[in-house]
């Protein structure tokens, strides 16, 4: 079978391998599509974050297909379209699929029943290749107690996970306001239903957003993981407002003004991966009917991974670039 293997740091390779077996406790998946992250980009250069070894098979933003079942496997079934989580509990450790294990960037794999959640009918594909980062856009909003049609939220940082982030937020109800400086992604904030966005570059964004809010965003979600973002998020909010953080930012340092979290009376809560809310997120989708395809802008072949992570680096031309693997 075809897979995208991550030879050595910075080499990347489609190889043809040997397909897998599972156990009686295990499925089958046939990889169908998936995303590629930022930290799959960490993965390539050999500077993720936690211990990897090469080679390995990125891939944890995936959609499948079950095409067999163990026979001690209770629950799924031959055709079921899957989704999995990306922190798996083993026997001997806490893995991270397609980081410390191989992910979904292969025709096959074996997985077990427990990582895996079904996809309603009326969630295709294509969206379900974005259930994993969507749920980390839908725990930050949570992570603050949620919001609804009478508040506002700020989303500052329009990549991937700002995005969901903000499609969360709008489908809770909530009036959303995204801040980026690419304008490819405000015009797919504003296709998801976003009611504002934000220039940066363009101006003071405090002020604006002052001025936009009367007073502060009821919830801020960081998401870009910039100084530049960084430094304004608690500008964004109201008085006792929230502030999720989820944009990634390790080993940096750069001054900010921790004295707004007490003036403000801010509370400040850190976003890490998406605990505990999967079926509650994937329902959430179903339910809202929230249409994500605008953060898909391009889909490749597996043959093409090389072409799809070039242009993935590019955020003024791609925002998710997506591989079908078969």
């Amino acid at each position: 079978m075809k897979a995208l293997i991550f030879d050595e740091p910075n080499k990347l390779v489609v190889a043809n391998v040997q397909s897998p077996s599972i156990t009686e406790h295990e499925v089958m998946i046939r990889s169908t599509r998936v995303g590629i992250c930022h930290s799959d980009y960490e993965l390539l250069s050999g500077n993720y974050i936690i211990p990897i070894s090469y080679p390995v098979t990125p891939g944890h933003e995936w959609v499948g297909e079950v095409v067999e079942v163990g026979k001690s496997v209770k629950g799924f079934a031959v055709g079921d379209r899957v989704v999995g989580e990306c922190v798996i509990n083993t026997p001997e450790r806490i893995h991270h699929f397609g980081f410390s294990m191989d992910g979904a960037d292969r025709e096959f794999f074996a997985a077990r029943p427990e990582w895996l959640h079904k996809l309603p009918d009326g969630v295709d594909d294509s969206k379900g290749a974005l259930i994993e980062p969507f749920t980390c856009g839908y725990y930050a909003v949570l992570r603050n107690g949620g919001v609804d049609a009478s508040q506002t939220v700020v989303v500052s940082g329009g990549g991937t996970i700002g995005l969901v982030s903000a499609a969360a937020a709008i489908g809770m109800g909530a009036r959303v306001i995204v801040v980026d400086p690419v304008p490819l992604r405000r015009e797919i904030a504003m296709k998801l239903g976003a009611d504002a966005t934000v220039d940066p570059t363009a101006g003071n964004p405090s002020e604006a957003i002052e001025e936009m809010t009367k007073g502060g965003a009821d919830l801020v979600v960081e998401a870009a993981g910039h100084s530049a973002s960084l430094t304004r998020v608690f500008d964004y909010a109201r008085p006792e407002g929230c502030v999720s953080m989820v944009g990634i930012n390790i080993g940096q340092s750069f001054p900010v003004e921790l004295g707004k979290i007490q003036i403000k009376d801010l509370t400040v809560r850190g976003c890490i991966g998406s605990p505990g809310v999967w079926p509650a997120a994937i329902r959430f989708l179903e339910k809202t009917g929230i249409d994500l395809s605008p953060i898909q802008t391009h889909n490749f072949t597996i043959d093409d991974a090389k072409a799809a992570y070039d242009l993935g680096k590019q955020p003024d031309k791609a925002v998710k670039v997506t591989l079908e693997i078969a």
